[in-house]
């Protein structure tokens, strides 16, 4: 009986090197934030959200009511925490809302 010479690998491992590899993982991170945008801020903010974006952990979001824009932006540092606790790391340092 032959024995095998290497150990085996996760695929959680495995795809977490195919994904850096190929540069992959900033559009999953991408839509892991948007995700989490949709499921923090219901479908009351989510209707009004035109388009979300991140640039250098960055958070450009564009909103179609101006009412909206300016209540949130009293509250970006919460929304920012929110965001990275969801994630379970720090992805977002910023939020610019347009």
């Amino acid at each position: 009986m032959s024995y095998r010479k290497y150990k085996p690998n996760l695929v959680r491992s495995i795809l977490g090197d195919v994904l850096k590899h190929n540069r992959l993982d900033r559009g999953i991170e991408e839509l892991d934030i948007k995700a989490a945008w949709e499921k923090l801020m219901g479908n009351g903010v989510t209707s009004y959200t035109k388009d979300i974006q991140i640039r250098q952990k960055t958070l450009y979001v564009t909103l179609t009511s101006a009412v909206l824009r300016e209540e949130l932006s009293f509250g970006k540092e919460k929304i920012i925490n929110l965001i990275n606790e969801e994630l379970r790391k720090e992805v977002i340092t910023k939020i610019i809302l347009r």
